[in-house]
């Protein structure tokens, strides 16, 4: 089958599985337009750790067969930084494959699975590498099922959560050096910022 593989540096080790595997691979990190996927002609998309959203004119050039691996247990922490957002809300932890629609990571659910994660032992970095180690994985095992389409996906439920906000804000308190903070630490740390934040903008 011929797929297109839209992804960024974590995703390159995957694409090389899918070619030892007998998929037909063109991949792709940069934007892609229209015409490029036309002239590609893909069975399928795949998504993995891609920075763009993909427009539903490329997603009807496929009928709709294009996928994405997001390392949240969705619907919640749809969008960016799901792993940060899951600990810092305390809401459920884990990896998805869905199909993509035209909302940001609100497609139906193809598979997913829950992922325990010890937050006094892990830190945002080593959480981040279980859970891209763990949707790769998942993807791996069920690969031949989605693309033969046997998986019957499930719409998502609930209102679910996509976290932007704050973060512009926010981000200078992770930095460099928080990546290697214990989660705990880190959760401790942000509700202090939270509390200080919200007392300013409140004046």
């Amino acid at each position: 089958m011929k797929i297109l593989f839209l992804g960024g540096n974590l995703a390159k080790g995957l694409a090389a599985w899918l070619i030892e595997q007998g998929d037909n691979i063109v991949y792709k990190e940069d934007k892609i337009t229209v015409d490029e996927v036309k002239q590609i002609s893909p069975k399928m998309i795949v998504s993995y750790n891609y920075k763009y959203i993909i427009p539903k004119q490329i997603l009807d050039c496929v009928n709709g067969m294009a996928i994405n691996l997001h390392a949240s247990y969705l619907p919640y922490n749809r969008g960016a930084y799901p792993n940060i957002w899951s600990f810092l809300e305390d809401t459920p932890k884990g990896v998805t494959i869905h199909y993509i629609d035209e909302g940001v990571d609100t497609g139906d659910i193809i598979v997913q699975k829950e992922v325990f994660i010890d937050e006094d032992k892990e830190t945002l970095k080593s959480s981040y590498e279980i859970l891209h180690k763990e949707i790769q994985e998942l993807f791996k095992e069920n690969w031949e099922k989605i693309k033969s389409g046997v998986i019957k996906a499930k719409k998502q439920t609930g209102g679910g959560i996509h976290y932007k906000r704050e973060f512009t804000i926010f981000e200078p308190f992770i930095g460099q050096k928080r990546w290697d903070t214990t989660i705990r630490e880190l959760k401790e740390q942000y509700n202090e910022w939270r509390d200080k934040f919200k007392g300013c903008s409140s004046q």
